[in-house]
């Protein structure tokens, strides 16, 4: 390597908050991101991917919700690939993110790099941040990575920086490869994803860039067409420059929307590229500088989002950038819309690569009315920046190089990967194969303890993370008739596995079993009493009488609390709160506000901030009690895990103070 090429390990001072700890409940129910609905006359392949694979829950991870708005400054190790025209920056204790790309040559920042790291409940397990380049596996939304650590470290001659994961959701490894050759105007990230099982699984990749948003800021994308979501559910295929759409006051109108400036409400837009069209994305100031985005053939789907000129996409910017500028979003996908799944076969390995620099268009035609000229331009600025014989011979490179072992170490991700690895020897199962990306036995932490004895024969003692899979569940079912002094926790994880792939009746019986085993500690038999309310939940829309398994889901629920709200241990301190919140949800969604409001009140929740606060002034509007309920949203309510979507706070204001206007700090309408 040249010396006006190098790779460094530095600091970088961001104001961030803590993450908090996760939450204690395993995620059995629905993913945050739930299956979109496909209407409307649209291609059978969009059809096809976007009704198979969706996943029952997020399960094992466990939601990330413990954060606060309270920003601290601190240092995050990252780093940094330099040469004389770029300065990429890497955070790999923050799921990889690339968060800055500089062109040297114009000193264009090409990414939005806010200084802050907000986190806002947009992910798949709920805490996601704003800014950079983001890589997301798994399934349909934020990735279940994005806010964790991953395996990081230099090879190659310390040329090239490696990132790595296990995702549990589909069992997967996915590996980031990144390097910034001497004297070259891209930068290029290399994918690989690996599925090392017997079986076929579903998988889903999309690359999502922030870049800045200007008044002047255009994206280009080579296609005539796309595929917009609506204002309800479904797609459609529109004209992006020449989009008939409805504004918040319900005026509609037509509108360029590669403008993202110019669009009056949030919305994607996926561009229908021809097979044989290459792939690129890019987004321009009017200087013509910004982000373009191209990859080899497999990265196929190209996406623009808006968050929309309204009041609500204006919140939603100032709410994940405090005091920061706003931004938009231009991505790269395996399939042709964020709704599909590509089936990956067994033992399978797929690897594509991406380039990023700036295209320096000529404002003067790809700002121009003439949008078939901006994208022959865009296609024209693309080919100088990087042929395509350059691209496919830097991903030649790059894959004789991709199972070069470690040279040095950054940071350590999860040791799920390291677990996996080791229970896959012992059942005889391949596993991924060169030193690339493995997973060091020194990533092993409390959380893969208890199961690391499972593995090993030393008895299940109890545990407060979760694992997935028939060989798990028939060495928890072994463990039954030997270790008699935790069959309560034995039957609880077994329970819980069977919930999450939807085995309602077989996880009440295992639940209901765990309360029955002795003995059974205060914390287990809240879980156990949690999961039954969570099985009486789902048969409140069923055939049976509703009232009886509403009543079903309260007497749970106010066990699950109370039992854990009675040990002062904090880990059951915790328990309880997280319990506390989905109860009251819970009760309030089913029509009884009286069980909420009643709960509430025992918990004291008026000495807390934040969500708690707002489901006790739900719960006192839903009572004939909108007087009191106004006045705690007079005094100001804060709910740092508001999901995106969701303007209940607005609708509450409305409801209670009728009237008045909501305060745009309880504006999130997306619209």
């Amino acid at each position: 390597m040249s010396e006006t090429s190098t790779v460094s390990v530095e600091r970088l001072a961001l104001s961030i908050a803590d993450l908090g700890a996760q939450n204690p409940l395993p995620m059995v129910g629905a993913p945050l991101e739930s299956p979109y609905d496909i209407r409307g006359e649209l291609p059978a392949e969009i059809v096809d991917g976007a009704t198979y694979g969706h996943p029952r829950s997020t399960f094992p991870y466990r939601l990330q919700d413990g954060y606060t708005r309270t920003l601290r400054q601190r240092e995050v190790e990252t780093v940094v690939l330099e040469n004389d025209r770029l300065r990429a920056v890497f955070i790999p204790e923050l799921g990889g993110r690339l968060w800055e790309l500089v062109d040297k040559t114009s000193g264009t920042q090409l990414l939005h790099s806010p200084g802050t790291a907000q986190f806002a409940n947009l992910a798949l397990r709920n805490a996601w941040f704003a800014g950079g380049i983001e890589w997301n596996i798994g399934t349909r939304g934020h990735s279940p990575t994005t806010c964790e650590p991953l395996h990081a470290g230099l090879t190659a001659g310390g040329r090239v920086l490696r990132m790595w994961e296990f995702e549990r959701m589909r069992n997967v490894v996915f590996q980031i490869d990144a390097w910034l050759p001497d004297d070259s105007a891209v930068l290029f990230v290399a994918i690989r994803l690996r599925n090392p099982g017997a079986e076929d699984v579903p998988l889903y990749w999309w690359s999502n860039a922030a870049v800045p948003q200007r008044a002047d800021t255009r994206v280009l994308a080579p296609a005539t067409t796309a595929f917009a979501t609506n204002d309800g559910n479904g797609i459609s295929r529109v004209d992006p420059t020449h989009d008939l759409v409805q504004n918040g006051q319900g005026d509609t109108g037509v509108v360029d929307c590669t403008w993202p400036s110019r669009s009056p409400r949030a919305r994607d837009f996926f561009f229908d590229l021809a097979p044989e069209q290459r792939r690129w994305i890019l987004s321009a100031d009017g200087n013509g500088d910004g982000l373009a985005m191209l990859s080899t053939a497999q990265l196929r789907g190209r996406k623009l989002f808006v968050w929309g000129n309204s009041r609500g996409g204006d919140r939603w910017q100032e709410w994940l950038t405090p005091g920061g500028d706003k931004y938009t979003e231009i991505q790269a996908g395996l399939t042709q819309t964020q709704f599909e799944h590509v089936r990956m076969p067994a033992g399978a390995e797929w690897s594509w690569l991406e380039a990023y620099g700036n295209a320096r268009v000529d404002p003067g035609i790809s700002h121009g009315s003439d949008w078939a000229a901006a994208i022959v331009h865009g296609e024209q600025r693309v080919d100088a920046l990087l042929s395509d014989s350059s691209l496919q011979a830097a991903h030649a490179w790059i894959r004789d190089v991709a199972d070069h072992p470690i040279e040095r170490m950054v940071t350590t991700g999860s040791g799920w990967g390291a677990l996996e690895a080791q229970r896959r020897r012992a059942d005889g199962e391949a596993w991924i194969i060169g030193d690339g990306t493995s997973f060091p036995a020194e990533s092993l932490t409390d959380e893969q303890q208890p199961w690391l004895d499972l593995l090993e024969g030393r008895g299940f003692h109890g545990a407060q993370s979760f694992v997935s899979g028939p060989q798990w569940e028939a060495r928890l079912t072994a463990a039954l008739e030997t270790d008699i002094h935790h069959r309560a926790w034995i039957l609880l994880q077994l329970a819980v596995m069977r919930h999450a792939r939807g085995d309602h009746d077989e996880a009440s019986d295992l639940y209901a079993a765990a309360l029955e085993a002795e003995p059974v500690s205060g914390v287990a038999a809240a879980h156990a009493h949690r999961g039954l309310a969570l099985c009486e939940l789902a048969l409140t829309s069923g055939p049976s009488p509703a009232g009886d398994h509403v009543a079903g889901v309260i007497e749970h629920y106010r066990s699950a609390w109370s039992l854990a709200n009675a040990d002062a241990d904090p880990m059951a301190v915790h328990l309880a709160s997280a319990i506390l919140v989905e109860a009251a949800t819970a009760f309030l969604d089913l029509g009884n506000p009286d069980a909420a409001l009643q709960l509430l009140t025992e918990a004291k929740v008026l000495d807390h901030q934040g969500r708690l606060r707002f489901l006790y002034a739900q719960a006192l509007a839903r009572t004939g009690q909108p007087a009191s309920a106004a006045q705690i949203l007079r005094e100001g309510i804060e709910i740092p895990d508001l999901r995106e979507g969701k303007n209940s706070l607005a609708s509450l204001w409305a409801e209670v103070c009728p009237g008045e206007a909501v305060p745009s700090q309880y504006q999130f309408d997306m619209g």
